[in-house]
């Protein structure tokens, strides 16, 4: 096995596995069309008691909330009874804060885009160098899992030694601005979505991701061990 492939097959593996990353996150937020998790979530920290709403109607705004972040809407802006008041639930730094997060989850389903269109063209040049696919490829994706796992493991462990203190660290590096520090006394959003929720979802984003990884490799593997076993059936009938 030549070093060369080995190198671009490891490459390949990482640009999928941060395909998969990416995906994790979307299925995580989108993957239930009704939003049941946000549902359970708002329950339990009782998100309809700090806001003066029923659950329907907070389902409503959520349902707004994700089409816009998803592209389908262009305004964010939902009136509803809240707070014992009939007027919008966003505020101007909800929509300013809104729309960094919006380009941000885009930009990141272009990357996704970008790191799936790479690992075709390098599993296409492994192909091409007559690189012996169905051996390089599980070793190689076993290799990156390996990596992104330690990597996973170690940012675990951080966020559940203060998740307060990394989540605001993730801001920081993510955002150029403070619009992301919400007062819970007028901004209805921070009430609705609690450091509670987060936490929680970052625990789904997790599992999905893990979940995910494990599928794949299943697949791999399996199909390492079918054509395994044609290719010993071919030489064995070649005899």
């Amino acid at each position: 096995m030549k070093k060369s492939h080995t190198i671009i097959a490891v490459a390949a593996m990482l640009f999928l596995i941060t395909a998969i990353l990416i995906t994790s996150f979307q299925l995580a937020a989108y993957g239930d069309p009704e939003y049941k998790f946000y549902e359970k979530e708002y329950a339990k920290y009782n998100v309809t008691e700090d806001l003066g709403m029923e659950m329907p109607e907070v389902m409503d705004v959520t349902e707004h909330m994700m089409a816009y972040l998803i592209g389908e809407e262009e305004e964010l802006s939902v009136i509803t009874d809240v707070d014992g008041k009939n007027q919008d639930f966003f505020n101007e730094q909800d929509r300013a804060h809104m729309a960094d997060v919006k380009n941000l989850f885009l930009g990141g389903l272009d990357v996704r885009t970008a790191c799936l269109v790479i690992f075709l063209l390098l599993t296409a040049l492994l192909a091409f160098r007559k690189a012996d696919l169905k051996r390089l490829i599980p070793k190689a994706y076993s290799a990156g899992v390996g990596l992104f796992l330690v990597i996973v493991v170690l940012l675990g462990l951080l966020f559940a030694s203060d998740f307060t203190k990394y989540f605001t660290i993730f801001h920081e590096i993510f955002f150029t601005n403070d619009l992301w520090l919400f007062d819970p006394a007028t901004d209805y959003m921070i009430r609705m979505l609690p450091e509670g929720f987060f936490y929680d979802m970052t625990m789904r984003i997790g599992a999905v991701f893990i979940g995910s990884l494990a599928a794949v490799w299943i697949v791999l593997r399996v199909w390492r061990t079918v054509t395994a076993k044609r290719d010993a059936k071919k030489d064995k009938d070649d005899k």
